[in-house]
């Protein structure tokens, strides 16, 4: 029996009995490198593992006194996916193209320069539970969140405002603050922010919907992070953009953290837009092409937008019209033309995600987070004097997480992470105080986990040590 079918056993079970659960039939101490090995063995995703390249410590230069050899653990996935081994498969193919057919590449060969932004269309609909032709390849995460603003974010004298949580990623609070700037406005007034209670971490639903209740009528547009980059908290998006456009106010969320993370239904949620970029969980490579997606019910709405070439319909686009002949779909909110290559690093990790399946993830998701905090919270929960204490900002609540959860230590964050460096860790920190381990059903382990919690008590005990 897999994973996943013991999992489905225990439906309402936390992360923590199904694990104890599945320990207890095999006799296997569920703190043991033996379970972690018992876990990887019967996943039915361990081969996904061997499509990806990994780091090797060995080459990571920068990292002084380097204390391991062979592969990194990498826990990094919510900043930047690894490569998948064929990307560089596609790349070539394009390269290929390019050098065979020269001009004939626009329309001929495995990604058309002129219809290649429309390969993946399937895969990233399923992706935001969204019908394919809502869906679009296109630009950057920050460049598709203007072009979505400028046509959405329509202030009146009355109704001009746009929600964003406190501590948001900053390339957010940038757009919306020049977006309020180039319609006139002070972001001192018309930014609205939504923040913890005083001494939380996290942002309850039920502030969120009271704000609502209390500043709709003012507020223009909700943009929020489906996920949210500091804390790891999944937003309850089905809920707020309920309550938000009952108070009349357009809907759009920013889904860098959230796709190909945690399940998403943007068609069903009536969501009003959103974007995202595709090198985190989606592994196309650092500043690779981002995904927007409008809602359908928007394709006839008037709305002032940026246009280029590839605003057009396909079907007019090189007939050279003196006027744009504007695509209704998402595709109208398109600029330029695509740059296969890019394209080309997108699909090598769509394929992989059809092939293991989405439901799959997030099963697997649902249980290999599940044991990173069972590890932490057993060997670091206490804080007692022989343990430093690390605190799992993240909620407990598997429904209002994906992969990530964000850490507080007590012992100095910088020392802790340039240890753990040395020893072949490879994850982030975030100012002020974070530390963000994420780790990737599509190819972290069990055993990686496991490993991960070893090297960081040992890094803990030396940390003791030196101050000693």
């Amino acid at each position: 029996m897999d994973i996943f079918q013991q999992q489905q056993q225990q439906q309402s079970a936390s992360p923590k009995e199904v694990l104890e659960s599945m320990a207890a039939k095999q006799g296997l101490d569920l703190l043991g490198r033996a379970f972690a090995d018992h876990l990887d063995n019967i996943d039915p995703l361990k081969g996904m593992r061997d499509r990806f390249l990994f780091p090797r410590v060995a080459d990571q230069m920068h990292v002084e006194g380097i204390q391991a050899e062979g592969e990194c653990i990498y826990l990094c996935g919510n900043s930047l996916g690894l490569q998948p081994k064929t990307t560089k498969d596609k790349v070539v193919e394009v390269l290929d193209a390019w050098a065979k057919l020269a001009i004939n590449s626009h329309f001929h060969g495995p990604l058309p320069a002129a219809y290649c932004d429309n390969y993946g269309k399937e895969v990233l609909g399923e992706l935001v539970g969204a019908d394919p032709s809502q869906v679009v390849l296109m630009n950057a995460l920050t460049v598709n969140l203007h072009l979505l603003l400028l046509a959405f974010y329509q202030p009146t004298e009355t109704r001009y405002k746009i929600l964003i949580e406190g501590h948001a990623f900053p390339s957010d609070r940038y757009a919306v603050a020049s977006q309020m700037r180039l319609k006139g406005l002070d972001p001192e007034e018309a930014m609205l922010q939504v923040r913890p209670r005083p001494g939380e971490h996290t942002i309850r639903t039920e502030d969120i919907l009271q704000l609502l209740k209390e500043k709709g009528p003012s507020i223009a547009v909700v943009c929020l992070s489906g996920v949210q980059y500091y804390t790891g908290q999944k937003f309850d998006m089905e809920r707020v953009t309920k309550a938000a456009q009952e108070q009349g106010c357009v809907v759009g969320w920013d889904l860098a953290h959230a796709v190909g993370n945690v399940e998403l239904k943007l068609d069903e949620w009536g969501v009003d837009f959103a974007c995202w970029c595709t090198y985190k969980y989606l592994n196309s490579g650092a500043g690779c092409l981002g995904g927007s997606y409008v809602n359908a019910r928007h394709n006839e709405r008037s709305q002032p937008r940026l246009q280029g070439w590839w605003s057009n319909r396909k079907e007019t686009r090189f007939e050279m019209r003196e006027y744009c002949d504007r695509d209704s779909t998402v595709d109208g909110f398109r600029i330029s033309n695509p740059p296969p290559l890019l394209v080309g690093c997108v699909l090598a990790s769509l394929e992989l995600f059809r092939e293991a399946g989405l439901t799959h993830l997030l099963q697997k998701q649902f249980l290999l987070t599940g044991y990173l905090e069972l590890l932490i919270k057993h060997y670091f929960g206490r804080g007692d004097s022989d343990s430093p204490a690390v605190t799992i900002i993240t909620p407990e609540d598997t429904s209002q997480r994906g992969c990530q959860l964000s850490l507080i230590f007590s012992s100095p964050l910088k020392q802790v992470h340039k240890e753990i460096t040395k020893r072949g860790i490879m994850c982030d920190i975030r100012q002020p105080n974070v530390m963000r381990i994420a780790p990737a059903p599509l190819y972290n382990s069990f055993c990686d986990i496991h490993q991960f919690v070893t090297i960081l008590g040992n890094v803990f005990a030396l940390c003791k040590i030196e101050a000693a």
